[in-house]
């Protein structure tokens, strides 16, 4: 055996599992077609979760170091060219304005961290030195993957090196992550279903080192990361984390019109430099299943999203942490296969309902952009009333676009055999948030008396939460986890604040923060709570 878990992929989310395996001591190997991260755009944001997610794996303060300055806004906007006062404003804050109201605000409402901008062609090198420098992980850049056979014990995938020399690596599980057009998907002959090529778009990355201090919309760092043109052809620009460099997407005829479009965007005489040009196609697809035996599949490999919402790659991230927990705790021998199944379960419906809030963003993208075209550019009482109307659509439309805050952090695993259920359960919003501590959720962010974050206080096991102060209540729960050989912690908490959102005496945690149970009282049967917890049982068995 090579390896106990071989991942095919080192995007964002491949990454990202080899980090979190590796960092809980789990052996794996990454294999990347690409001979090194390549200079490509792509995703340009960690949304609030993923923010949160690295943070637990101590990488918040690094990503944050790399990426945008934390004194820059995030506003959006929508304009004729850069040079003009813009048609509306989208204010979002920058990272330092949104720390400062989460010290003011403490009622389970906020995340834990805000979001950040940050580039794939930044992120990406930072993760492979992350990942490069775990002794479990093995990362081979300029090996392509060919193919698999899996057995009931392992699986076996032929791979072949840059220089031409094949090697067949023998893994216990494998995982695919090697995106859309994914070959472990393919060869599993998992269907992709929804809207596919929507439309289609090219994508340009530019250097321009001035544009971002010429601009000018607001002052000194309150600039803006968007901005969508409002002319027929779906221009919109999009300030990368260095703002030096901006990518541009557009339906234009050939790369050569990407320079035209570029310049009668910004309206500048600007010096710049077209680095490279892509056409992609826009779509709304999800994965008819997650799994197939020792073989699993994250990220875009199994939904496509079109980057409304920023619902992308932070979604594959998501996959990559519920994973990777699992796998390890079966790995490490406490684990039991209602974990393993339990993936699938749960990220299947996270990617439905995030594919289903894409559409629903994009189709609001889409009706204020029906109303764009070359009457907007005329200064005339036509491109007046033009533009009045397009500015109030657009006001409605464009913020689910940038709105997506309950799709972040409210999202809750429903009907999964390792989740105490409890019958009913709040609704699922895209836009908003409620904290809640029903079982499924994210556990919300709660500042305890003494400032301390309380996602901070957990160890990265189990943890019985006991917000009456003591532990008491513990004793039968932790010798009902030793039996499993989980790692199990109770963890006593006297905070009003904590109490006024959780609204219950008892939680269990698990390892990815999210909620398996809660009560007023201990659990009545400790043995089969914690057997369910570590995916031995089924709830069912307390009915049966």
């Amino acid at each position: 055996m090579n390896t106990k878990v071989l991942i095919v992929g080192a995007g964002p989310v491949g990454l990202t599992l080899a980090v979190d395996l590796g960092q809980r001591g789990i052996d794996c190997i990454l294999v990347e077609q690409k001979e090194a991260p390549e200079f490509q755009p792509k995703m340009e944001r960690c949304n609030a979760r993923t923010m949160e997610i690295y943070r637990r794996m101590g990488l918040a303060d690094k990503i944050r170091a790399a990426g945008l300055r934390s004194d820059i806004c995030m506003n959006v906007y929508i304009v004729l060219t850069l040079d003009q006062p813009p048609l509306i404003e989208f204010p979002f804050p920058s990272v330092d304005d949104a720390r400062k109201e989460g010290e003011t605000v403490n009622d389970g409402t906020l995340p834990l961290e805000p979001y950040q901008l940050i580039s794939q062609y930044t992120l990406e090198p930072l993760l492979k030195a992350e990942a490069e420098a775990l002794p479990s992980v093995d990362v081979r850049y300029g090996c392509k993957f060919l193919s698999f056979t899996q057995t009931d014990q392992s699986v076996s995938a032929e791979v072949q090196y840059s220089d031409g020399r094949t090697e067949v690596l023998e893994s216990v599980y494998m995982v695919g992550c090697d995106g859309g057009s994914s070959n472990v998907r393919k060869q599993l002959d998992i269907k992709l279903r929804g809207d596919g090529n929507i439309s289609q778009l090219r994508q340009a990355l530019f250097r321009c080192d001035d544009l971002f201090d010429s601009i000018p919309m607001g002052i000194g760092p309150g600039k803006g990361r968007h901005y969508h043109v409002a002319d027929g052809q779906s221009t919109f620009l999009i300030m990368q984390d260095s703002t030096k460099h901006f990518t541009l997407h557009s339906q234009v005829e050939s790369d050569e019109d990407m320079k035209t479009m570029f310049e009668r965007t910004i309206a500048m005489p600007l010096d710049y430099e077209m680095i490279n040009c892509n056409r992609w196609r826009q779509n709304l697809l999800l994965a008819d299943r997650y799994r197939d035996d020792r073989v699993f599949l994250a990220g875009d490999a199994v939904h496509l999203v079109i980057p409304t919402g920023g619902l992308g790659m932070n979604t594959g991230v998501g996959d990559a942490t519920d994973l990777s927990w699992k796998l390890a705790a079966v790995l490490s021998g406490w684990g039991g296969s209602g974990l393993l199944d339990s993936y699938e379960v749960e990220r299947h419906q996270i990617g439905d309902r995030n594919v289903g809030a894409s559409r629903y963003a994009s189709n609001g993208r889409r009706k204020w952009r029906s109303l764009c075209g070359p009457q907007m550019f005329e200064q005339s009482p036509a491109g007046d009333g033009a533009r009045a109307n397009l500015t109030q659509i657009a006001d409605v439309e464009q913020r689910k676009t940038n709105e997506m805050i309950g799709a972040e952090l409210g999202y809750r695993y429903v009907q999964s055999p390792v989740i105490w259920e409890e019958p009913g359960g709040p609704e699922h919003l895209f836009r908003d948030y409620v904290p809640t501590s029903w079982p499924g959720a994210r556990l919300p962010h709660v500042r305890l008396d003494d400032g301390s974050a309380i996602q901070d206080a957990l160890p990265r096991g189990y943890v019985l939460l006991c917000l009456n102060g003591t532990t008491d209540g513990g004793s039968d729960l932790a010798a009902a986890f030793a039996k499993t050989g989980a790692p199990f912690d109770t963890l006593a908490i006297d905070c009003q604040a904590a109490k006024d959102i959780y609204q219950r005496d008892f939680l269990l945690i698990r390892p990815d923060l999210h909620i398996v149970w809660r009560g007023n009282e201990p659990h009545q049967d400790a043995d089969h709570l914690a057997s369910v917890a570590a995916g031995h049982r089924s709830i069912m068995d307390a009915i049966n």
